[in-house]
């Protein structure tokens, strides 16, 4: 039997979600990277894999598969070692992590996605970033951890709807939240400081699913590392700068 392929791109929080499922349920694939930066992902070859070009995508022998959700789901149902507790056969519990997977993309997904692109990203890749943008995704973003906090991490929860064990979509939100390391220690802080329900439960998403969630992850830091190392080249021009015009008066 070939491995799956899991086209990915480690930046990508999806993707992320994906390898450390596969790792942690040691379904056998093969990572193929297309890097977003290079924009591989509008590729005439990965466009036959996913029109939409995006990462996360799947090929498991002639079937293709895209949107890491349904990823996770299909991974989940067709691998018989997968641990029933990451998506249960109780159609019950079953709805609700669908529930939450379905509130994911359009609540948590959309405010940290759109915060960290126009505050981050889009200076870092010469895009255009927009103030406003970045605020209301900022609303979005604090908004969407309190309802977690509320509604699935109630009491002393572990993990969503305090199961014992995490689900796919514990695994999919805590590595969309990852993403706020890129910001920098103090905003990250500023932001998920309050709330210390979500982060004792990213901590047990860590731990569950450990050493492949670090290792995954590698890539992320060092993103966040290169972008402080270039904020403080750039703050120490400016002071620089200030210096001279200071010294000149």
């Amino acid at each position: 039997m070939q491995p799956i392929k899991v086209y990915a791109d480690r930046r990508s929080q999806p993707s992320r979600a994906v390898i450390i499922f596969c790792r942690v349920n040691r379904i056998d694939f093969e990572e193929v990277t297309v890097d977003l930066f290079k924009s591989q992902h509008f590729s005439p070859e990965f466009k036959k894999i996913n029109p939409m070009g995006q990462v996360p995508a799947i090929v498991d022998g002639r079937f293709k598969l895209f949107e890491s959700h349904a990823i996770l789901r299909y991974l989940s149902s067709v691998f018989p070692g997968v641990a029933d507790h990451w998506y249960p056969a109780d159609l019950f519990t079953r709805a609700k992590i669908e529930a939450i997977l379905d509130w994911h993309h359009s609540n948590l997904r959309r405010g940290a996605a759109t915060f960290v692109l126009n505050t981050v990203l889009a200076p870092y890749l010469g895009l255009p970033s927009s103030h406003e943008a970045a605020k209301q995704a900022e609303k979005l973003l604090l908004k969407s951890l309190t309802r977690i906090e509320s509604i699935w991490l109630k009491g002393d929860a572990k993990f969503l709807m305090g199961n014992p064990q995490p689900s796919i979509a514990d695994l999919s939100l805590v590595c969309e939240i990852m993403q706020l390391e890129i910001l920098g220690d103090s905003a990250r802080d500023r932001i998920l400081g309050p709330y210390e329900k979500i982060s004792s439960w990213i901590q047990n998403v860590k731990k569950a699913t450990s050493p492949h969630f670090e290792e995954v992850h590698e890539l992320l830091f060092k993103v966040k590392a290169h972008n402080s190392a270039v904020a403080a080249a750039k703050l120490g021009s400016e002071l620089s700068k200030d210096l001279k015009t200071a010294s000149k008066l």
